[in-house]
């Protein structure tokens, strides 16, 4: 596999912290977030990476050319002029993608223990066009599945908003994202959306003819370091 991590986001949510540095390059425990999922990717042999930039994207290129791109191949994907949200770096990316090796992409605020070589495995065999990483936890936005973990649809329980792959199942199944995701390097010639979108959108058009799947991780370690409090909390495990 390759691997695209995503490092383009502001970190709103983590205030002061990201006035004058990027998200990718805030702390936990000693070590930036983008070098923890470098060196943790880099040591399921993975050795080619793309990261996408944005805010104060300088200094994650400058932090990276210091530390020798930490013995891997990395690739910039430069969105200093228009941040494209979730689905539009992967369209960005799609000269990286194109070949015949899948894609891993991993938000770079997500410290888990997820078992990548099993959810590879698991794409592999089902040969899905697309697999996500999902989990039972508490929040306001859900992927449905139905019984075969298949995608079915997407709500957000606060302004009770759905959308459908097709048309509404008799029953599904409420997961929540992991932040991380497999893609068949296909995929991105799937992509009907252009600018800057969300890749939900992408998932649920692709799922209309091709297999997209959910991953049940049920590991013991997985952390959204997007708040202060959520990076305190990491840190005491």
């Amino acid at each position: 596999m390759k691997a695209i991590i995503l490092a383009a986001g502001l970190g709103s949510r983590l205030n002061a912290i990201t006035r004058e540095t990027p998200k990718a390059l805030v702390e936990v425990n000693g070590f930036t977030m983008l070098e923890t999922v470098i060196r943790k990717l880099k040591d399921k042999g993975i050795t080619e990476f793309l990261v996408n930039i944005h805010h104060f994207g300088q200094k994650i290129i400058n932090f990276l050319d210091a530390n020798n791109n930490f013995g891997v191949h990395i690739s910039i994907s430069d969105e200093r002029e228009e941040l494209l949200n979730t689905g539009g770096a992967i369209l960005k990316a799609r000269d990286f993608i194109h070949g015949k090796e899948d894609i891993l992409i991993h938000n770079v605020d997500i410290f888990s223990d997820v078992n990548l070589l099993k959810m590879h495995n698991y794409h592999t065999e089902k040969n899905c066009m697309a697999t996500l990483c999902i989990r039972k936890r508490d929040t306001k936005r859900y992927l449905l599945f139905d019984d075969y973990n298949n995608l079915n649809g997407w709500t957000n329980t606060a302004t009770n908003e759905f959308k459908w792959v097709l048309e509404k199942p008799l029953q599904f199944h409420p997961f929540a994202f992991s932040g991380i995701y497999i893609i068949n390097p296909e995929f991105v010639e799937k992509i009907n959306q252009k600018g800057s979108f969300s890749i939900i959108d992408s998932w649920l058009e692709v799922a209309k003819h091709d297999i997209v799947k959910g991953f049940i991780d049920k590991s013991t370690i997985w952390h959204d370091l997007g708040t202060i409090e959520r990076i305190t909390e990491a840190e005491k495990k």
